[in-house]
């Protein structure tokens, strides 16, 4: 077969959305699908949600990319592109998550002349059908934190996951076996913000498919295993300034004691917005059973240096590797969405100039300074983004009143969900 083009976006629910197109189309630089899929939940209902224009006729909208960004994919027979959405008129569509990612970079360039450099860890569960054609974890009967080889991986899924990476150029840092057996870490390398997500969004979605030819279905939702802990994507950024240099060295040794204006005025604002980032970072009914005090999830509005159960995190590495990593977000989340929203935070405290209050001193799990977490569930995570008003208008209105709706409406789907049903809901997706 010859070589055809697999054109794609990530959608409001952080699926995957695109179509083939013919070898004859790969010198093209759009296509087009119905807007009001933004309209359309995991059951595929299709709701009237703000700006998907389901009642104004399901118009079209326009996914654009430039000729450099076609890249080999791992279905040997097919090229694959990311693009950018443009409503019916040929406008930026507001919606697109791709778009709100490069106007948070924007303002960090036109604001600040910085460039803001993202790295991201995905920690997820591994899963198999039983005889009855029910989910169970994979069994992986050596499986422990840190683990690598055989015991931890039977099926060598994540050997093929490597390979498959590296001939794709993909930067892997690392893989390693994560705390609660079958729990998998995928790491990739920093890269500029929107190369970086790119990357992660492919690799992401290359990840389950290629787990899924050797049976396994890799979820990389927050709590697939109710007995199990749960799975986060931190965010680690930095900046790279006119020079080339990382904005936040402030010297050979990192961590809190060490912090320049530029990092403590992003970890301010990180503070200041923590309770609506959740609705945008931790956007599912299933997010609320990993987003817990004492779990290394992200909950407490609280900062400190190498601490893992604080929410930012200082590196101790200083000079070029420095950087803040942000532990809350899950991998339900749109990444585009949720690394535009940490950054968009983050430059706000720089720009508003909000209070830092003192670094956590706690254990994390016994005592915690922190007297502030995220809501408790997705309905009043949803409270709270729809309050933060200064956040949600930096991130995009339409498209946060657009995740707001849809999130009310997921409220009421999974209200009388529970155990396998609830995680079903979602596990196919992400």
């Amino acid at each position: 077969m010859n070589d055809r083009l697999r054109a794609m976006f990530c959608d409001h629910l952080s699926i995957m959305r695109g179509k083939y197109l013919p070898a004859s189309k790969i010198g093209d630089d759009d296509t087009r699908f119905c807007r009001s899929t933004f309209g359309v939940h995991y059951d595929k209902d299709l709701l009237d949600a703000p700006g998907a224009m389901m009642m104004q006729g399901l118009p079209d909208m326009e996914l654009r990319w430039s000729g450099d960004e076609i890249r080999d994919s791992w279905d040997r027979a097919t090229k694959i592109v990311l693009g950018d959405l443009y409503d019916h008129e040929g406008a930026p569509l507001p919606l697109c998550p791709r778009g709100a990612l490069k106007r948070a970079v924007a303002g960090w360039q036109d604001g600040h002349g910085l460039a803001p450099m993202v790295g991201i860890e995905l920690e997820c569960f591994a899963m198999v059908g039983n005889e009855q054609g029910r989910l169970v974890p994979y069994d992986a009967p050596g499986g422990v934190v840190y683990g690598t080889g055989p015991f931890t991986d039977p099926l060598r899924f994540t050997d093929a996951i490597w390979e498959r990476a590296d001939e794709l150029g993909f930067r892997l840092d690392m893989i390693t076996a994560e705390y609660d057996s079958p729990q998998f870490e995928f790491t990739l390398t920093f890269d500029d913000a929107v190369k970086a997500v790119d990357d992660i969004v492919l690799f992401r979605l290359m990840a389950r498919e290629i787990a899924l030819e050797h049976g396994v279905v890799l979820t990389f939702m927050p709590k697939p295993v109710a007995e199990a802990g749960g799975s986060g994507m931190h965010i680690n950024f930095s900046f790279r300034d006119g020079d080339g240099n990382n904005a936040l060295d402030n010297g050979p040794v990192g961590g809190p004691e060490h912090m320049n204006d530029l990092a403590r005025g992003c970890v301010a604002g990180l503070m200041q917005h923590h309770r609506g980032l959740a609705g945008l970072l931790c956007p599912t009914a299933n997010s609320y059973q990993r987003m817990q005090p004492g779990i290394l999830s992200g909950y407490w509005q609280n900062w400190g240096g190498d601490h893992r159960c604080v929410t930012t995190r200082i590196s101790g590495e200083g000079g070029a590797k420095a950087r803040l990593e942000h532990r809350m977000a899950d991998a339900t989340s749109n990444p585009y969405t949720a690394v535009a929203a940490v950054l968009q935070a983050a430059r706000l405290g720089l720009e508003l100039g909000y209070d830092l209050g003192p670094a956590e001193t706690g254990d994390g799990f016994e005592r915690t300074d922190a007297k502030q977490g995220t809501a408790v569930d997705l309905k009043r995570a949803m409270d709270d983004l729809e309050a933060d008003i200064v956040l949600g208008d930096a991130v995009g209105r339409m498209l946060v009143d657009n995740h707001i709706f849809m999130k009310r409406k997921e409220v009421k789907k999974t209200r009388d969900l529970e155990g396998d049903a609830l995680r079903d809901f979602y596990v196919y997706f992400v």
